[in-house]
């Protein structure tokens, strides 16, 4: 299956590197791609530069692909990758074992994938994620918040093989007056809905990460899905 990708950057790169890249990101070490050619605008520029979008395609028959957000997976597998490449505040007692405990019970091995797939922890969606590990929102409420910002799905290459089926196909260029006024939006409506709504939407049942812990749920548990 033929999919288009698109990855912005400072730079123009018709030719992505396996091995390059930041080890600390989303899924780890990886070209980071996203289907939406409105999100790869926002990502490519900053307060002080413009970008580039660039376009690529990319032949996925017979690549092995690890979906965070696949049927059976839930948003603790997402969060445990998470909590295994990004640096998150754990000084907290209870942010501590629970990154312990969701590494351990809801890990998922990407040492074999190709391609990885799932939500991209931009700033709204990293501090969503942070709250929950401090016991500040339910579960519910940090699966409701993974929804609030649009376009939030990215995918990351991962292996050699990966890399070599990407084919660039064009450059389009993206004037930070344009799309960063776009990114500081998007990501300011999913904070207004979240802190002004959500954090606060605790409902009787929910689930905290205390419980989650003290019951010890694990991946099959009824009330994770």
């Amino acid at each position: 299956m033929r999919r288009i990708l698109y990855h912005g950057s400072k730079q123009i790169l018709e030719s992505p590197q396996f091995g390059l890249g930041k080890p600390y990101n989303d899924y780890g070490m990886g070209f980071y791609c996203t289907e939406s050619h409105e999100m790869a605008g926002e990502w490519a520029v900053g307060f002080d530069y413009d970008g580039f979008i660039n376009q690529y395609a990319i032949d996925m028959g017979g690549l092995r692909v690890v979906d965070l957000n696949a049927e059976g997976l839930t948003v603790l597998h997402w969060l445990s990758v998470l909590l295994r490449n990004r640096l998150f505040d754990v000084r907290s007692p209870l942010a501590h074992e629970a990154r312990n405990y969701i590494v351990s019970r809801f890990n998922v091995n990407l040492d074999k994938a190709d391609v990885v797939e799932g939500y991209r922890a931009d700033d709204s969606y990293f501090t969503f994620a942070q709250d929950f590990i401090n016991g500040t929102i339910s579960y519910r409420q940090l699966g409701n918040a993974m929804k609030l910002g649009e376009l939030g799905r990215q995918v990351m290459i991962k292996s050699e093989r990966g890399f070599s089926r990407l084919k660039f196909q064009k450059v389009m260029e993206a004037p930070r007056t344009t799309w960063l006024p776009r990114r500081e939006l998007r990501d300011r409506n999913a904070r207004e809905r979240y802190f002004n709504h959500e954090r606060n939407a605790r409902k009787k049942g929910d689930l905290f990460i205390t419980q989650i812990i003290d019951e010890e749920m694990g991946p099959d548990d009824a009330r994770l899905q």
